[in-house]
């Protein structure tokens, strides 16, 4: 059933009435409401005819102001002001009454234009604004001063005749209908600003004639040339050219601070930021610093892994939640706005912060985490490096004859000690795991022991002059023993494999591992030490580590020559790593 079945007839026309009346221009509505105003002031009529008038034009005044939405329902404790309004202006007969009224509209008509956008919208309240002044200047405020001079004569005539042209010049201009939301901007700012300026000039004038004992004319004018200069003055101070900062940064200062060194507490709590690590500590220590806000007498504040009071309970609150952090301001009365936007401000700030500390954390957890990840995965390859020579010993000693118990004994004390030393070293860096990396060995030793770990593997060693040269133990020890492993597992594969390691000292130290097998594919090759690369031949996590290793210790671990017969693997130091080693002592 649709709406207008349901609907009774004899109240269809006031629906099609109230359709009319929301389509109407909020001009139209502007200037019939002047029209009527001016009809009720400045002609002299009965007293009923008089409040017939003022009457209309306050029904009018409710169809075009923009303070409340035409759809919006109002309350009735709204509605008592708005009442009570009425029947002041229309029950009371008083030229000052009429004179506070003026002022009121035209800060309101003031306030509306400032946020019009469009020529003709603006030129519409323009044009109200004007009539207003004009009214009031040249016709209520010379009767409520009793100064008849101005009211007669052409004057007269221009008043009553002349001025209500600009009504009828709003009325029929080709205004469109704006959007509700656009209507109802208002600038309560400039508005209020506006009335109180009309009222000062008033009491002007009126001071004037009390005290200079003047006719309303000069007394106008000397008021007019008052309020110019100091507007005047106002706006230089407002916004000086040099020395002083300026009303307009003290009042935003104190407006952004309302009575609290906003900078100071900002200040503090950056440092605080600074100083302090746990996200709980931050706030309640931040918190704690709150003692200049005279207007909250404490208040509760819970985030994800603590909660705590500061100051007094008090029985209003206001509750903000900004990151995490939830925060319940107590207060002795009611806040304000002003006051209630700053306290969300203070907020804001708050849960800005500790969502950094928070994040910092996390951070923090994460290297952690990423710390014991690479420890392990280096400790893992070492443990298998030496978990591959033992293999090896134990592959000699099955296959060794009793011809060769000799040459198997020798070995085996060889290798033995190196195996617990490798092993020992392992044991120590999961211990101490910060202490990695730090341990020096000279070149000519290291050399010698890496020739006798791997004399049984058919493994060529060349090298220039070999002196005693420092060089990091831990990182050479995992990334030759990754890469010779590396490569001797390609003989299970290609027999006949062929493995070099070549050592150089200068210009750069220099380790080159070097086999005759198949290269390693290109996506592999690509990836080798950037990230783990799963591979079938084992390469991949073992190289990234060692690579991330070695940029730690100074050096670069890379494969410059990478193709079938020939794939070498290269250990060299930066320059600028070479420059700070020096010689170990004999």
């Amino acid at each position: 059933m649709t709406e207008s079945a349901v609907t009774p007839p004899r109240f269809s026309w006031l629906t099609s009435l109230a359709t009319h009346f929301a389509n109407v221009a909020p001009g139209r509505w502007l200037a019939l409401m002047l029209l009527a105003l001016h009809a009720a002031v400045v002609f002299d009529a009965d007293a009923a005819v008089t409040r017939a008038f003022l009457l209309a034009h306050y029904g009018l005044f409710l169809l075009w102001q923009p303070l409340v939405r035409s759809e919006a329902r109002i309350e009735p404790r709204l509605a008592l002001p708005v009442f009570a309004m009425a029947a002041l202006l229309v029950l009371v007969d008083s030229t000052w009454v009429i004179a506070l009224w003026l002022a009121i509209l035209a800060g309101l008509v003031g306030s509306v234009a400032t946020s019009q956008n469009e020529r003709c919208h603006k030129w519409t309240y323009l044009l109200a604004l004007a009539y207003l002044l004009a009214l009031l200047m040249a016709w209520v405020l010379p009767q409520s001063l009793g100064d008849t001079s101005l009211t007669t004569g052409v004057l007269q005539a221009g008043v009553r005749y002349g001025l209500p042209l600009l009504p009828l010049v709003i009325l029929f201009m080709p205004v469109t209908r704006q959007r509700s939301s656009a209507s109802s901007t208002l600038d309560f700012i400039y508005g209020l600003m506006l009335s109180l300026l009309i009222m000062v000039m008033a009491l002007g004038v009126f001071a004037v004639v009390a005290v200079a004992k003047v006719d309303y004319a000069w007394a106008l004018v000397q008021t007019l040339l008052g309020l110019a200069g100091l507007l005047l003055v106002l706006s230089w101070l407002w916004n000086p050219r040099a020395g002083f900062s300026g009303l307009g940064q003290v009042t935003s200062r104190y407006l952004l601070s309302v009575g609290l060194p906003f900078e100071g507490w900002a200040q503090r709590l950056a440092t605080l930021a600074e100083r302090e690590r746990d996200p709980e500590s931050f706030v309640r220590d931040a918190l704690s610093d709150l003692h200049e806000l005279t207007w909250i007498r404490g208040g509760h504040w819970q985030a994800a892994r603590g909660e705590g009071r500061f100051g007094e309970p008090a029985e209003h609150s206001e509750s903000y939640a900004f990151h995490g952090l939830s925060l319940t301001w107590h207060s002795s009365r009611p806040l304000t706005p002003a006051l209630a936007l700053h306290v969300r401000l203070l907020s804001q700030l708050l849960g800005y912060f500790y969502a950094a500390k928070v994040r910092e954390q996390t951070l923090r957890e994460q290297a952690y985490s990423q710390a014991i990840h690479d420890t392990g995965a280096r400790l893992t390859h070492d443990v298998k490096n030496i978990l591959q020579s033992m293999k090896t010993l134990l592959a000699a000693a099955d296959t060794s004859t009793p011809e060769d118990s000799d040459r198997l004994l020798a070995l085996m004390k060889r290798q033995l000690p190196q195996l617990a030393a490798r092993l020992s070293q392992t044991v120590d860096k999961l211990k101490q795991p910060a202490e990695m990396d730090v341990a020096q060995i000279a070149a000519k030793k290291w050399w010698a022991a890496l020739q006798t770990r791997y004399e049984h593997d058919d493994v060529q060693f060349f090298s220039d002059a070999i002196d005693d040269t420092p060089l990091p133990q831990d990182l050479f020890d995992s990334v030759v023993d990754n890469l010779l492993t590396n490569a001797l597992r390609k003989r299970q594969n290609e027999p006949g494999v062929a493995v070099e390691v070549r050592l150089a000292l200068q210009p750069l130290v220099s380790l080159k591992v070097t086999d005759s097998g198949s290269a390693a594919p290109e996506h592999v090759a690509r990836n080798l030490f950037m990230s783990p690369v799963a591979s079938d031949s084992g390469l991949g996590v073992g190289l990234y580590q060692a690579a991330r290793q070695a940029a730690r210790s100074g050096y670069r671990l890379e494969l410059p020559d990478n193709q079938p017969g020939r794939v070498t693997f290269r250990l060299q130091a930066t320059e600028s790593s070479q420059t700070a080693v020096g010689t170990l002592a004999p």
